[in-house]
């Protein structure tokens, strides 16, 4: 397994080029789960996934002005 954390946001950014992320994706064997994190994922990677999920802020102690937690939210 294989985790990128937050590259969906890293290509948004331009930080990583979406191409070098597809190109990736197709070197990885069937046999190896590679999950793809982060928001704003372009339609390309979105059409390459098996699954794709899509989480929402539904509620969050920060509405209420409660700052996040050292060790919790980062």
């Amino acid at each position: 397994m294989i985790i990128l954390d937050e590259v969906n946001n890293a290509v948004s950014l331009n930080l990583i080029s979406q191409e070098s992320v597809l190109d990736f994706l197709s070197l990885t064997p069937n046999t190896l789960h590679l999950i793809l994190t982060g928001r704003d994922a372009p339609q390309e990677l979105i059409a390459a996934a098996d699954l794709v999920t899509e989480m929402r802020d539904v509620k969050h102690p920060y509405e209420k002005g409660i700052k996040a937690k050292r060790g919790l939210e980062y």
